[in-house]
């Protein structure tokens, strides 16, 4: 999934807030009904593998230790694609094809199942998302003792059907954003909008979170399942949330981490983020003050915020050009570092330290932070990690929102009123404007069977009041991890452990601690 909370720059904003988009499904419906009967009869076409080079493998685990365990577990994987209708309403219409990827459980006495694996988006590739998870840690290396793990690359995505619509606009001029850039950017994506759409209407209006539980559905046949557990992270978690609503016979158990809003609108959706990063800058702010003799920039949290508004004003009014880098810093660059994750905290204050100086190069803390993201092309055939398109058509598809230029602009404006260090960290875009193909809004639903939603106390990405309004829609354990990050259980050995025993055993306990705090 695509986190919000790295400073890879404004160009990869819009794909951090489409990594969660919702609407909902009304299950048991009798299209549902006559997809789950057509789906008796799918197969997996299992073929060859890709090879992947030692350049792809390091992209993906960073260790030595990661890399070997990587290296072992893409031996034993199994790569085929499962033949799906394009339109299921048209069972027998147009069919597309589903990547998926399986490591087969280790101890084969013990199985429990297979276990599907999806990272978030939408747009996200979870192909190679099994090894990630296994190799991540010895913790999640057990999953696989009793599992069958599952990847699989959604509809438009990856190695599975999907078709790509020219990117959309760029980085915006830097300073504050005036009213007439903001019209040309949003007639500028309506354009894109349109025309992204239009060129193949008949397979971008079904690219639907729905429709990826039914594909999910008839992967769980084709692998001769008579029920699939779930682990998903991010927008993987409404995807897990609809499956569960459709196919309330299909699910074994089910993992949730860093839910999503049951009821969404884009722009409830950016205010809900915008007001999650405000109030975490208020921890974050108090953590620098009480190092006011390393940092210097207040020894209250009050003094620490006036520094850094100030500090979002001047870099506003002058933007920054420096000689030994291409990005201009200005107040969002600013408002980017306030919203970092704790485990960021001592680089983002040395960053808003240094950034006091006018020196003509770039600050070393502020050009760390930056190469968290993927600077560079991706190694020679190497899968594809994320698709804009399909996230873009997804995020569209069950938007309701798709406001206008004049709505789009009073929203914006109201929350950089709001929140005034971090507004200016979400761009102002056209969003979902112009989107010709119809809105699908449907509703997830309570049933019975086990699942845990991981909700994370201090999260700005997925806001924790949405893990219990999940909750109170669908049912299910909260599960409280006391961290900012997003989607960090399977990544933290404390968490992962409640992860790992829930699949092995179906019972778990009420949280763990996370990612700690530097120097709590």
């Amino acid at each position: 999934m695509h986190e919000r909370g790295s400073l890879t720059g404004r160009a990869l904003t819009a794909a951090a807030v489409s990594a969660v988009t919702l609407t909902s499904l009304i299950a048991g419906s009798p299209v549902a009904a006559a997809a789950t009967g057509q789906a008796a009869r799918a197969s997996v076409e299992w073929r060859s593998c890709p090879a992947y080079s030692d350049d792809v493998i390091a992209a993906y685990a960073v260790t030595d230790e990661q890399r070997q365990r990587f290296r072992a577990l893409l031996g034993r994987m199994e790569c085929g694609t499962v033949s799906v209708p394009l339109d299921y309403r048209e069972p027998q219409g147009r069919q597309i094809t589903i990547a998926i990827t399986r490591v087969k459980a280790a101890d084969r006495g013990r199985r429990l199942g297979s276990l599907a694996l999806n990272p978030g988006g939408p747009g996200g590739a979870g192909y190679l998302f099994p090894l990630q998870i296994a190799s991540m840690n010895q913790v999640n290396a057990k999953l696989n003792d009793r599992y069958d793990l599952i990847g699989f690359d959604p509809r438009g995505v990856g190695y599975s059907t999907k078709v790509d619509c020219p990117a959309m606009g760029g980085p915006p001029e830097p300073g504050p954003l005036t009213k007439a850039a903001a019209q040309r950017a949003h007639d500028s994506g309506v354009a894109a909008n349109r025309a992204c759409a239009n060129s193949d209407p008949a397979f971008l209006g079904r690219l639907t979170t729905l429709n990826s539980a039914r594909d999910l559905d008839r992967v769980r046949i084709a692998l001769g399942e008579r029920k699939l557990s779930f682990l998903g992270v991010s927008w993987g978690t409404w995807l897990g949330a609809v499956y569960r609503s459709t196919f309330p016979d299909s699910v074994g158990r089910m993992f949730l981490d860093s839910v999503a809003p049951v009821k969404f609108r884009l722009d409830d959706f950016e205010d809900g983020h915008a007001a999650g990063t405000e109030r975490n800058f208020g921890r974050m702010a108090a953590w620098i003050a009480k190092r006011d003799d390393t940092y210097g920039l207040g020894a209250t949290a009050k003094k620490v915020r006036a520094k850094v508004l100030a500090l979002g004003r001047a870099y506003d009014d002058k933007p920054r050009h420096y000689s030994d880098w291409e990005m201009v810093a200005d107040g969002s660059t600013v408002a980017m570092l306030a919203i970092q994750s704790a485990p960021d905290w001592p680089q983002v204050a040395q960053a808003f330290k240094e950034l006091q100086d006018e020196g003509d190069t770039a600050p070393p803390a502020l050009k760390k932070l930056m190469s968290h993201g993927p600077q560079t092309a991706p190694a020679p055939g190497a899968p594809e990690r994320f698709n804009p398109t399909a996230g873009q058509a997804v995020f569209c598809n069950e938007d309701p929102s798709r406001l206008g230029f004049s709505d789009a602009w009073a929203t914006y404006q109201r929350r950089l009123q709001r929140n005034p260090v971090t507004g200016r960290a979400v761009a102002f875009t056209a969003q979902c404007a112009g989107w010709p193909l119809p809105v699908q809004k449907i509703e997830v639903r309570r049933t019975g069977g086990s699942l845990v939603l991981s909700g994370h106390r201090y999260e700005s990405v997925s806001l924790y009041e949405w893990t219990t309004q999940m909750r109170a829609a669908i049912g299910g354990t909260v599960y409280t991890v006391e961290d900012d990050m997003h989607g960090s259980a399977p990544r933290e050995p404390e968490c992962a452990a409640d992860l790992v025993s829930y699949f092995n055993t179906g019972r778990i306990d009420r949280g763990c601690g996370g990612t700690p705090v530097p120097g709590k």
